[in-house]
């Protein structure tokens, strides 16, 4: 049956009950719809204001409607959106020189999303691998509990069961080793694998920071078999853990790095960073995507970099992770019955929930958001931090003060 066309349907008033109606479920928002925001400070449809320690899940590193971001972007949407990759453009080739200049890489590929830049980078990875030892390696070695995207081959790489539910059968060629446990990556890490790929700090795990000793054993255990290492910085990258990307913290260099979410400050970009050696694999035509590299993803993600990337600012970070941190454990000091030891780095934060309180994260949150902070969770047990890298002293002791309400209510609830 033909339907006509409703021209007035997205002129008529939406609420999050629309949502339900029209949208699929793979999400469950919160309540509230948010309408308009300016760096920390979002406001929803009823005009009530929340302090957003989110960022768009670690997205917003220059916060809500960036003046320099808004105005790069308003340039460049009056000069050129969008070409072909038959085409090349002058954004996309500064970018990619300003990342390989601050970066161990080289060569850049430029896509989407963090999803994309992963796939993209163990994509390479099997092609490096079978060009230069043959296609018996290939195997992927991931760990337990990490994330590294929603396609099928990212999402079975992420090794979380609940992400995997449904989508069977999955891509083969896929190993996992526990977290920061060296003997389970010497167990695994043998001559067929062609590229280890790890999250310097665990995001969606439940905010993990990876041993520097742990990652030192993935570089030498890559170096003597062939394989590759590869530092999935999605989350961790673009400022958030005081340094441009973590690896830089850890001392640790990766032979691929992927990178989105900040890199765009909330505009669709995602990137794979790599060496000459590695990246001539991918030659014309054996990876690609449409909008990726497009003028005005590149334009926006250089302004970010540019802003992000100066000692100054990387300094500021620091300083801002440490207060924030010292407050969490304050926190945790005071309520025990509520709260284990924080954990995390920079502005990339976690408070996982004590023994009689674990599985109830999201209840936290919500009852943060009704007085007025956003937080996230990190899983069931964990409540993260990761407000935009500009957030304030003033906003951090705000925040302490609502997350001390919040404790009371869900201590007083239960």
């Amino acid at each position: 049956m033909n339907a006509t066309l409703d021209t007035d349907a997205a002129r008529r008033p939406v609420t999050r009950r629309t949502f339900d109606d029209v949208l699929v479920p793979t999400y469950a928002p919160a309540a509230m719809v948010p309408v308009c925001a300016a760096g920390l400070d979002v406001w929803d449809q009823d005009g009530k204001r929340y302090l957003d320690f989110t960022s768009g899940i670690a997205t917003l590193g220059l916060g809500h409607c960036n003046p320099a971001v808004v105005a790069a972007l308003t340039r460049q949407a009056n000069t050129l959106w969008h070409v072909g990759n038959g085409y090349t453009n002058e954004p996309v080739l500064r970018l990619a020189s300003a990342l390989t200049a601050a970066t161990f890489a080289d060569r850049a590929f430029f896509c989407n999303s963090g999803a994309e830049a992963n796939e993209a980078a163990l994509k390479l990875a099997r092609k490096y691998a079978h060009e230069a030892f043959g296609a018996h390696k290939s195997r992927i070695v991931s760990c337990h509990a990490s994330f590294h995207g929603r396609t099928l081959f990212t999402v079975s790489v992420g090794g979380q069961a609940k992400y995997t539910e449904g989508f069977a059968p999955l891509p083969p060629g896929i190993s996992h080793i526990h977290y920061n446990d060296i003997a389970s990556a010497r167990e695994a890490i043998t001559d067929d694998v062609a590229a280890v790929i790890v999250e310097p700090i665990q995001g969606e795990g439940g905010v993990v920071p990876g041993d520097a000793a742990f990652l030192q054993a993935l570089r030498d255990l890559c170096d003597g078999t062939g394989a590759l290492l590869v530092f999935d910085e999605v989350q961790s990258g673009m400022g958030r853990t005081g340094a441009l990307y973590d690896y830089m913290n850890v001392g640790v260099t990766p032979d691929i790095l992927t990178s989105a979410k900040a890199l765009g400050n909330g505009y669709p970009i995602g990137a794979m960073l790599t060496t000459d050696r590695i990246g001539r694999h991918f030659s014309a035509g054996s990876h690609g995507t449409t909008y990726g590299g497009n003028p005005l993803a590149a334009t926006v993600a250089l302004s970010v970099l540019e802003q992000i990337d100066r000692p100054a600012f990387l300094a500021r970070v620091r300083t801002a992770g440490a207060a924030l941190m010292a407050n969490l454990e304050r926190l945790a000091a005071d309520y025990p019955q509520l709260f284990a030891r924080p954990r995390g780095k920079g502005l990339l934060l976690g408070l996982p929930l004590a023994h009689g309180y674990r599985g109830r994260s999201k209840d936290f949150t919500k009852a943060a958001e009704q007085l007025g902070l956003m937080l996230l969770i990190a899983g069931p047990d964990v409540v993260r931090l990761a407000p935009a890298l500009v957030v304030s002293d003033d906003q951090i002791a705000q925040a302490d003060r609502i997350m001390r309400r919040a404790a009371n209510a869900l201590l007083a609830a239960r």
